[in-house]
């Protein structure tokens, strides 16, 4: 796995539909958690998939009422 287990990805909100940039940790393999919004703040559930060699292989965003 590479040392650089950090990356930006953009998203988009599925609350108020804006895209943004956010850097994620790849270092932890696939995971879920969230982060809010950075133009309306709303919680917004993150899932990455993350291959075993360390790269991304896909971004989920849902609202926490999915």
């Amino acid at each position: 796995m590479s040392d650089m287990a950090l990356e930006f990805v953009r998203i988009d909100c599925p609350y108020c539909g804006e895209s943004f940039e956010t850097q994620v940790d790849l270092s932890a393999g696939s995971q879920s958690y969230v982060e809010d919004c950075a133009v309306c703040c709303r919680p917004i559930e993150i899932a990455l998939r993350v291959s075993e060699e360390g790269e991304l292989l896909g971004v989920e965003t849902r609202t926490d009422r999915e």
